[in-house]
């Protein structure tokens, strides 16, 4: 999540990665050193405390919720018994459930470089923190509220920070570091984590589930194939929220036409959204121009007039742009163009996570403006007062040091890969629901988001196979942008939705043991 639309922004660089195969399942005796000693008395100095385990009962509409929270921290090692990382996790565990039965949901958000704290207090925890609205204020009160959307009704919850977020932290040099910072390092590191927990926690027996938001939905095809083929672990669902599938897709410049066709019915969305809900079958029209009449024009470049034309007058119709402003860029309108031109009359910034949601332009008459973004940088200040208040008073784990919820350094530090292609997940995702004929897959994404579109993965997951005779890939799209869950109506059908994907993945489960 962390400023994926920046990232999105500039040309995937030509990175090396190192493997990272140093992660064990095993806690070393000692607190190790790192390799440049100099600042290893420091890191011992502000050492991460020991897991804290509290008791809670939460009131909710019609039922009552006793559970356990453990916050704490797992020690990954080499080889050698050297650590490699401290990863931090807050765990929810329901106190009337047999272990053995009850499913268990490990949940990550993306960046790469943001902390757990977005899926965690905005949608699937036990508390709350309530954002919704047509503006996010930086001042908005960090205080929580019981939730009545809770995940923890149907599935136990892992929330992890990745090293370099939250408070967790690589602990063995720069090299290591490397290691973590790199699209396959970073699925060894957790799933060496999830093994780890599964072992300690006696969890092995449990159903299990994996929700990633943004990039954490990128890491979920490529977790659940790492698990099945190196750890022995295999996930009975996987819930992708706002993913990206293919990186290439996204980062390929002009030149890419696609991404115009992807974007477009989010643009189209957006205007329909003015006089209420949207829906699917609203934008059916949109959707069938995307990938037909539009993407054929607009192949046709820009030396043809009569297809400029064509393309500039339906997408201004589609959009609610003036037919100047489509004309002038040749119905090519890129994220940026969207978030000043979509409110330009008003003087207004539309954020590229959500267009209904806006700011005043710090810069309304100069050619180029600079500025926040209204949802990322607008929720940033309450929900990390948020999530540490919350840690520190209501989980009782008093951490030293700073609390990363969204780290540029890993996310500018990141190493995507060698080759000319960017990364991409659909060969491991195929790969997994190859392997796994009960798993199932929500792929789940907002209305008016412009950083991951829904129709990019729309148009990417209809080049799936069938893979069996039951269709276990479904796409919903809800109201509201990238962090949709942020409202209330969302919130609650996303809830519902993923409770069915649940039902259905432990009836296979169920249906299986019985054969």
């Amino acid at each position: 999540m962390l400023r994926v639309f920046r990232l999105l922004a500039a040309a995937l660089s030509l990175f090396l990665i190192v493997p990272f195969a140093g992660a064990q399942e095993h806690q070393p005796q000692g607190q190790g050193q790192e390799q440049r000693r100099p600042r290893a008395e420091a890191r011992d100095a502000q050492a991460l405390p020991p897991e804290s385990v509290t008791r809670h009962t939460l009131q909710l509409p019609g039922r009552t919720l006793s559970f356990t929270a453990t916050a704490g921290h797992l020690t990954l090692a080499d080889p050698q018994g050297a650590p490699q990382a401290e990863i931090g996790f807050v765990a929810y565990t329901r106190d009337d459930s047999d272990p053995a039965t009850r499913p268990v949901t490990f949940a990550v958000n993306g960046g790469p470089g943001a902390s757990s704290a977005y899926l965690h207090l905005l949608a699937v925890g036990p508390w709350l923190l309530p954002l919704d609205g047509a503006t996010i204020s930086p001042s908005a009160p960090p205080a929580l509220v019981p939730n009545d959307e809770t995940w923890l009704d149907f599935t136990d919850l892992v929330f992890i920070d990745p090293p370099g977020t939250g408070y967790s932290r690589v602990v063995g040099g720069d090299p290591v570091r490397e290691r973590f910072y790199s699209v396959q390092g970073d699925i060894d590191g957790l799933a060496a984590f999830v093994m780890r927990w599964l072992k300690e926690k006696n969890r092995l027996m449990s159903p299990k589930f994996f929700t990633g938001e943004s990039y954490g939905g990128f890491r979920g095809p490529l977790l659940a194939q790492k698990l099945q083929s190196d750890q022995g672990i295999g996930f009975s669902g996987l819930v992708l929220v706002s993913p990206v599938f293919d990186f290439d897709w996204l980062d390929q410049g002009a030149g890419a036409l696609w991404i115009n066709a992807a974007v477009l019915p989010s643009l189209a969305a957006t205007n329909l959204s003015r006089n209420g809900p949207v829906t699917r079958n609203a934008l059916k029209d949109a959707e069938a121009y995307a990938s037909g009449d539009y993407l054929v024009d607009l192949m046709r470049g820009l030396q043809d007039k009569e297809a400029v034309e064509r393309v500039s007058r339906r997408v201004a119709e589609l959009t609610g742009l003036s037919p100047e402003v489509s004309r002038r860029l040749a119905g090519r309108i890129d994220m940026r163009a969207a978030q000043r031109e979509l409110r330009r009359g008003s003087s207004e910034i539309v954020s590229a996570y959500d267009t209904n949601v806006a700011i005043a332009d710090p810069n309304p008459n100069a050619q180029v403006s600079r500025f926040e973004d209204p949802v990322l940088d607008g929720m940033t200040a309450p929900l990390t007062s948020a999530i540490i208040h919350h840690l520190t008073h209501t989980l009782n784990y008093k951490a030293e040091g700073r609390y990363s919820l969204l780290n540029g350094s890993v996310n500018g530090a990141w190493r995507w890969g060698g080759g000319r292609n960017g990364p991409e997940n659909l060969e491991e995702l195929r790969q997994a629901l190859s392997l796994d004929g009960k798993m199932r897959v929500l792929v789940t994404h907002g209305f008016t988001d412009l950083v991951t579109p829904y129709f990019a993965s729309q148009l990417l997951l209809n080049q799936l196979p069938d893979l069996g005779p039951q269709k276990r890939v479904g796409l919903t799209v809800y109201e509201g942008g990238h962090m949709f869950y942020s409202r209330q109506a969302s919130r609650q059908a996303f809830k519902a939705d993923v409770q069915r994907l649940f039902d259905e993945a432990l009836q296979a489960r169920a249906a299986d043991n019985k054969d």
